[in-house]
């Protein structure tokens, strides 16, 4: 009886990568057709992601969740996308930080890494054109924007693509035992992350913020007496010792990173758009900013202010809604928006995540 499950089992596989082997080489034919159609093709579309997922979620019958199928069915796409043309992802580094995992997460092993660090300069890299998109920290469930990358969308020419949720599980780890640790690196968001946590458990240990998560690995595998809180990647990468684990103060965590590139998306039915707004200082601005979205039946996921850097007490809003900029309710919405607001600057419109 097994014998004849594990015969049927061997069948199947074969059968399932000789699919796969034909659907990369159609990923390759796809390549070739955009070369004959565009001298500049774009071989990443969002919006066809986007579809193919939701497709493989409206097909999935069990035992397998949702999530395990929309995960082998990445891969596959970014490995067959790698075939028409590798695409070089900026992130904020070094390896192994939770930017990092998000490319992992939304393009595979087959892209290009390209540690960077600072976000402005992941910014800079995609605007020069030296990397194809880059990966940023939007936001976190628990301590809000990330104000370093807000502050680049307020110059910057680029779009955001798509956007990503990842879990954020924050570890201790060290080369030592914790009764060793004189001193803890982590970028400053993961402290605030694992506050209650620190102050319960290790009160008196000196905090020092730096870059990055990778960053603080970094230094605690080559210092005696130090320690890291960053991510189960940067443990293995670092070669340091999981001290203790899931030290984040909320068991929900999570980052969202937004896709830069420099293409618009075309709609999928169900999208995102993020806008940058400004208005003068004056009673009831932000009301009339808000009015015309409700106005319109339009629903905000999403707002948060920002100094505008142009003058003492003025603001520039972010603001998520749902739908695409080409639906008829947001232009109705954004033609309102013209008679209240000095600046009206479109980011991007993009897939929703998968829900």
């Amino acid at each position: 009886m097994l014998a004849n499950i594990r015969a049927r089992i061997d069948q199947f596989d074969t059968q399932i990568q000789d699919l796969i082997t034909q659907r990369a080489q159609l990923a390759a034919e796809v390549a070739q057709a955009k070369f004959n159609e565009d001298e500049h093709p774009i071989f990443y579309r969002p919006e066809r992601e986007s579809e193919i997922l939701r497709n493989v979620i409206a097909r999935n019958q069990g035992p397998l969740s949702n999530d395990t199928f929309v995960r082998i069915f990445q891969t596959i796409m970014s490995d067959c996308l790698s075939l028409q043309k590798p695409l070089n992802i900026a992130f904020l580094g070094p390896v192994g930080t939770y930017s990092q995992a998000a490319v992992l997460q939304k393009f595979g092993h087959s892209a290009l890494h390209l540690p960077l660090h600072t976000i402005k300069e992941v910014f800079r890299e995609v605007e020069v054109g030296n990397a194809h998109y880059g990966i940023v920290p939007l936001e976190n469930s628990t301590e809000g924007g990330v104000n370093q990358t807000l502050d680049c969308f307020i110059k910057t020419p680029l779009k955001i693509c798509g956007e990503i949720d990842l879990p954020i599980h924050h570890h201790l780890l060290s080369k030592e035992s914790i009764t060793k640790i004189k001193r803890i690196y982590t970028h400053q968001q993961s402290f605030a992350q694992c506050r209650t946590w620190l102050d319960n458990q290790l009160p008196t240990i000196e905090r020092i913020p730096v870059n990055s998560n990778a960053e603080a690995a970094i230094l605690a595998a080559r210092e005696s007496g130090s320690a890291a809180i960053a991510g189960e990647i940067a443990a293995d990468i670092y070669q340091l010792h999981i001290i203790a684990s899931r030290i984040e103060d909320e068991i929900n965590n999570t980052t969202r990173f937004a896709v830069l590139g420099q293409q618009d998306v075309p709609s999928t039915g169900k999208d995102k758009t993020s806008l940058l707004l400004s208005t003068p200082n004056k009673p009831g601005a932000l009301y009339l900013l808000l009015a015309a979205f409700a106005e319109n039946n339009v629903s905000l996921s999403r707002i948060e202010s920002r100094p505008s850097r142009q003058g003492n007490w003025e603001y520039v809003f972010f603001i998520d809604i749902e739908g695409h900029i080409e639906d008829t309710i947001i232009a109705k919405s954004l033609q309102a928006l013209e008679k209240q607001s000095s600046l009206i600057k479109h980011l991007g419109s993009y897939p929703q995540n998968l829900e």
